[in-house]
């Protein structure tokens, strides 16, 4: 009876094995340090696993157009997973939003004055932010700059990194003096200082995900976007400092 006993375990777990599944999930950089969380609560619960890679939003979908074999899309806008749709890369009424992005301009002083003073002022040298042609923080920045005024005096000392994680890179090391970040990236930093963006000077960074075609048939990749819709994920990307709406 033992033996029978030890021989159906040993089947259910080589069954649960073999239900289990590895699926990759193309993630905006601001949203790197909640997807790991994520998805390690999702692997955890589930047994699948998602391979995340980060990057730009418009740098995946680049390559999502060119067959990259991403199932899952974690973009950093709400455009850029509807147009998949409407080019038929992503399956229709999969998307939804995750998370509702808020910028800061940001440094790694400690207790430095920032604020819209800081901008109009201009007295750095280098500030930096992610490419607005395929980072939507990026251009949530040159929104605000823009809608304050500012943005033709401050050009010429803007450097540019491919994402968000570069740009943030870039005032972390002292290749710039400021930077504009997603909050999700300085949320947890115990020194530098944050001004957060008010929301009226750029237009509302809604993150929307999307089922991509290759993942129609996933169950794994499925069910990662109901966990991404429940509380536990909820929990966490409330903890890193997003907003969240009901899923359109």
């Amino acid at each position: 009876m033992t033996r029978f006993l030890l021989a159906a375990v040993a089947l259910l777990s080589v069954s649960a094995t073999a239900r289990a599944d590895e699926f990759n999930v193309a993630v905006a950089a601001n949203f790197t340090a909640p997807a790991k969380e994520i998805a390690t609560a999702f692997e955890q619960k589930t047994g699948h696993k998602a391979v995340l890679s980060f990057g730009a939003t418009g740098q995946f979908y680049a390559q999502i157009k060119q067959d990259a074999p991403f199932v899952v899309f974690l973009a950093a806008d709400d455009e850029t997973p509807k147009k998949a749709v409407e080019e038929g890369l992503a399956v229709p009424d999969s998307r939804f939003t995750y998370a509702v992005g808020r910028l800061v301009l940001w440094t790694k002083a400690s207790d430095a004055p920032l604020g819209e003073d800081t901008l109009r002022k201009g007295a750095f040298e280098k500030l930096s932010i992610a490419n607005p042609a395929t980072a939507p923080y990026g251009l949530a920045a040159v929104q605000t700059m823009k809608k304050m005024g500012v943005y033709e005096a401050i050009q010429p000392k803007i450097v540019q990194g491919n994402s968000i994680a570069q740009a943030f890179q870039f005032a972390e090391t002292g290749a710039a003096e400021l930077a504009f970040v997603a909050l999700s990236q300085v949320i947890a930093k115990p020194d530098g200082t944050r001004w957060p963006v008010p929301e009226a000077l750029h237009d509302p960074i809604f993150q929307d995900a999307v089922l991509l075609k290759k993942g129609a048939g996933s169950e794994a990749a499925t069910a990662f976007l109901a966990f991404l819709k429940g509380p536990e994920a909820a929990a966490v990307i409330s903890k890193y400092g997003y907003g969240t709406r009901a899923p359109n």
